[in-house]
């Protein structure tokens, strides 16, 4: 624990193991379902030609709810789950390679970057298999048209959507489909998580310097998050464009797609879905940070938590 710092961190050694897990499932569960929405709409976005069929987030909200209802708004959310297990390798690296990194630095900035980025290789290692079959259940239905893989009419149950699409990608593409856009991934998301923990942490110390001192530290860790989640996705959101047009186009070069974005639609292109992004990864930053930190100190081991003080 950094006794200097006006904000107390929690790190690995202080925990409950067991706590920490079966609470952290539930946590990211509940975290996944209310944003999920706004993924899939993001998505829809980023791949399609121009404003072909949507003319921004809100708009894409109401067509697909009034085409598709609210089912359309997670089609592939019971594939997308399953990046729960990512879910808990992240936070499992991201603690340890804290850790590991403090034994050489005890500049918390460099802890987060260095331990942000690993978490996040280790998690999109799980994740993307997952995300190109979930992203191909997403782009159906009203979005069918931005898909080289469309679904048979027969099938109606989850599963059975899944296994269709699991086929024809395996068909297409052999088991490296599965891993397509992995390194557009990789380029995206290690940037992403790797200065969202400095910038949290940074915005977290200068809100507690202006704040009263009797302001809630968790409020403004809340208020920290969603400014660290804009500021992150405004940095990476060209590449996460790249990414989703990668793995749902079905393309091999990440360069060849960034520059077919730019000759066709501009500058302008790498932007598309940046609003649905933020929308989703704000409110998304204020549950992971209420939850993670409240997480922590549910899992703080029984002989310390007298010794903290929040």
């Amino acid at each position: 624990m950094q006794q200097k710092r006006n904000i107390q961190i929690i790190e690995w050694e202080d925990l409950d193991k067991r706590k920490f897990y079966s609470l952290g499932v539930f946590m990211t569960m509940t975290t996944r379902a209310t944003v999920y929405p706004f993924t899939l709409i993001r998505t829809r976005l980023q791949v399609q030609k121009g404003k072909s069929l949507y003319n921004g987030t809100f708009d894409a909200f109401c067509k697909i709810l009034k085409a598709e209802g609210m089912p359309g708004l997670y089609r592939g959310f019971m594939v997308n789950s399953f990046t729960l297990i990512s879910g808990q390798a992240y936070i499992t690296t991201y603690e340890l390679v804290r850790k590991y990194v403090s034994g050489y630095s005890s500049n918390n900035t460099v802890k987060s970057l260095v331990a942000g980025g690993s978490a996040s290789l280790v998690a999109q290692s799980i994740t993307v298999p997952i995300d190109v079959v979930s992203q191909q259940l997403m782009v159906q239905g009203q979005g069918c048209q931005l898909t080289r893989f469309k679904l048979k009419p027969k099938h109606k149950v989850t599963f059975g959507q899944t296994r269709d699409i699991v086929v024809q990608i395996f068909h297409a593409d052999g088991s490296r489909g599965f891993y397509r856009g992995y390194v557009a991934s990789l380029l995206t998301y290690i940037p992403n998580s790797a200065v969202w923990w400095p910038f949290y942490h940074f915005y977290a110390e200068q809100l507690s310097r202006l704040a009263p001192s009797e302001c809630p530290h968790l409020i403004l860790q809340a208020v920290a998050g969603p400014m660290a989640a804009a500021t992150a996705s405004t940095l990476t959101n060209p590449m996460d464009v790249v990414r989703a047009r990668v793995q749902v186009e079905g393309r091999s070069s990440v360069i060849e797609t960034f520059k077919q974005l730019l000759a066709e639609e501009g500058a302008w292109g790498l932007t598309k879905g940046l609003s649905a992004r933020i929308i989703s990864s704000m409110p998304t930053s204020v549950m992971i940070v209420i939850g993670y930190e409240t997480l922590k100190r549910l899992s703080l081991r029984p002989e310390l938590v007298n010794s903290r003080h929040w």
